[in-house]
Formats: structure tokens, sequence, C-alpha cells
């Protein structure tokens, strides 16, 4: 096998719809990516900010600068609108637990290097990344991946949420319908 995998896993990868990076917008990007079809642009999260903060001269959801760089609350509001939410997966509990049955996705925050151009600086900044599955097998939707990354069946997206779990500043969302959240059936009994 290749290393870009097998034909059909690049089939599935070329279904699979994937926003790539632009300014800082990977929250909207991460959203779409995680619902799989354009349904937030830049100007829907900036009403959104709008909505959150309707008082604030300076919004506290986004950039001063108007790129992006969309917080937690913006990615809740929006999935709310859709009836969706995203739940915060507290690290410590088993990954095991997780009823992978019923999450639509994962939206992660995860530390990212910054970088101009080819010299990478020694700053760290927050970005957001979607995880979603495709006939049993579950992708890496990170916008700043030229095409979605195949990570592999259930066993191998714990080992991918672990090992972003392990590095401490990361924070998981899963994604579930509204109902699936209200009754808290996202987490298996123990």
């Amino acid at each position: 096998m290749s290393e870009g995998g097998s034909e059909e896993e690049a089939s599935e990868r070329r279904e699979l719809y994937h926003e790539r990076q632009r300014l800082e917008l990977c929250a909207v990007h991460a959203l779409n990516n995680v619902l799989q079809r354009p349904c937030f642009t830049q100007e829907a999260a900036d009403e959104i900010c709008k909505r959150l903060a309707p008082e604030a001269r300076l919004n506290p959801h986004r950039s001063v600068l108007g790129t992006g760089n969309y917080d937690v609350n913006v990615i809740m509001a929006a999935l709310q609108s859709l009836e969706l939410a995203a739940v915060w997966w507290d690290k410590r509990r088993s990954l095991e637990r997780l009823a992978l049955g019923r999450i639509v996705g994962f939206i992660l925050n995860v530390p990212s290097n910054v970088s101009l151009g080819f010299v990478s600086l020694p700053v760290s900044r927050k970005h957001w990344l979607a995880v979603r599955q495709l006939r049993g097998t579950y992708y890496n939707l990170d916008s700043k991946l030229k095409a979605p990354a195949r990570i592999g069946g259930e066993g191998e997206l714990r080992t991918f949420l672990r090992q972003f779990l392990s590095q401490g500043l990361c924070e998981v969302f899963l994604v579930v319908p509204k109902a699936v959240e209200e009754a808290g059936a996202w987490l298996n009994p123990e």
C-alpha cells in the first residue's frame, strides 16, 4: 500500500467536506468540517459574536483585528442554532466511556505553533480542528492539512484523542444532537 493509502481510502477522503485554513477562521472551518457542509461563514460568526456581547466595544469572542480567532462560545452558539450541542470532555474520564454511535463528531482546541513563512516563532496559539467519521473510519479534518487525514476505527480514534489530551493544553468537545446532550447519552454507563 502506498503512503497515501488505498484507492478506497483516497475515494473516501474525496467524499469528505474539508475546508482549508484562511485567516484566523479555524473555528468556522472546524464547524463546517464537522458538519460536512458549508453552514457558517465569517459573517455568520461575527453576527453570533454581536449577539453574545451586544454592548461590547471590543468583542471578547473574536480577534480585535476582525480576522476570526473565535472562542468556544461562538462554536456552542453556532451548533445550538442547528439543534446540536458541544459537550466538553472531562479529561479525567476514560475515553472508553464515549458512546461513539451517538456522537456526530469532535472539535478540538489544540496548541499550534506560530510561524512567519518558514520561520517558526517561539509563540503558541490555540487552533480549532474537527474529527468526523465516514463509513466506520474517523478522519482528522484539521483545516491546516492539505486533505483529510485517516485516523482509523474506534480504537485508533481513542488513541488519537488520548495523544492530544496528553498535551495538557488541549480541550475536546463532543458534537452531539441536543436530545443526546440533554439525556447525557454521549456517555456509556460505568
